[in-house]
């Protein structure tokens, strides 16, 4: 009777052992932010009919201006993250200070998770009139940085503002980007 006892002890604490390695393990990272920036597709809308509407105005004038803000980015990046299959990174959080635009997500590698933030200069890449992200530091926690981060944002970052500008932006040339108090504001002219 005491041996079968073991025996389930045994057995109960093995079992518990698996199970546990069976979950993911929160390795830490960068302070995920408490309060989140809600997603939402009408976000993405109004930042679209947004640029729609500054490329339309700036046929006229000449001169075009429009602003993203935290809110819209967040709400693209992560509408367009739930779209892949095995995105880099989830959760995402965009936030635009100081000059800079900050992402900060969550990562997972196998059976270990992470947050991560990665902090970008946006400026305007002059042979393209497009975009060009440079990231200046990239903190994931004990874990290493997830393979091809730097081109996919890269791209959601151009795709962001390109599939936004659709053919509208047929002549249109950014001349300057200017990130402060959690909105990108983007000048340019119609060519």
């Amino acid at each position: 009777m005491m041996k079968n006892k073991k025996i389930s002890l045994a057995l109960l604490l093995s079992l518990l052992l698996f199970t546990t390695l069976a979950c993911t393990i929160f390795v830490g990272g960068p302070e995920y932010p408490t309060q989140t920036v809600p997603v939402s597709a009408e976000e993405v809308q109004s930042m679209q009919t947004q640029i729609e509407q500054a490329l339309l105005a700036g046929a006229e004038t000449g001169a075009v201006t429009f602003q993203i803000t935290e809110s819209q980015l967040t709400s693209y990046m992560a509408l367009k993250m739930q779209e892949q299959t095995t995105p880099p990174f989830t959760e995402p959080q965009v936030f635009l200070r100081n000059g800079q635009m900050q992402i900060i997500g969550k990562i997972d590698q196998g059976m270990f998770a992470a947050n991560m933030l990665i902090t970008m200069n946006v400026s305007v890449d002059p042979a393209t009139n497009l975009p060009k992200i440079e990231i200046t530091s990239a903190d994931f926690g004990p874990l290493p940085a997830p393979e091809g981060l730097t081109t996919a944002l890269g791209a959601l970052i151009e795709e962001a503002f390109t599939g936004s500008l659709g053919p509208v932006a047929i002549g249109f040339r950014l001349e300057s980007i200017n990130i402060a108090d959690g909105i990108m504001t983007m000048t340019g002219r119609i060519k």
